[in-house]
């Protein structure tokens, strides 16, 4: 099965040897998106909160990229640098996923890149 890579400049550019995301028949796997401000290139900062509304932004914008969008991701996978941001992580989050909410993980790690509090990676269909 073919691959194709999804690339947009309204999220931020990987920061390694990744794709922002790839198109795999009717799938849309997204790479993981960190609360980079995609016109600096700098970490938002305001706490957990600001940094998972930026995050969900930056999926949206790589989603769109691919065709897809919120509505059509099938799975999330969350990491959070702190447990203890687990409820006002999820005040953000659930605010873009009102209806139908995808299947989602949501584990805690030790560091994230760039010391962000939260990453967000997706699976879609298209």
């Amino acid at each position: 099965m073919a691959k194709k890579i999804i690339s947009t400049d309204k999220a931020p550019a990987a920061i390694g040897p990744y794709s922002q995301a790839i198109q795999s028949g009717n799938f849309l796997y997204t790479s993981g998106q960190i609360a980079l401000d995609p016109s600096s290139g700098e970490v938002v900062t305001g706490g957990i909160q600001a940094q998972a509304k930026q995050v969900l932004e930056n999926l949206k914008a790589v989603l769109a990229a691919g065709g897809a969008s919120l509505d059509k991701v099938v799975k999330t996978t969350c990491f959070l640098n702190d447990m203890k941001d687990f409820v006002p992580f999820n005040e953000v989050y659930q605010t873009y996923f009102s209806e139908n909410p995808p299947a989602r993980s949501c584990v805690a790690v030790e560091r994230l890149p760039k010391d962000v509090l939260v990453e967000i990676e997706a699976i879609a269909v298209l």
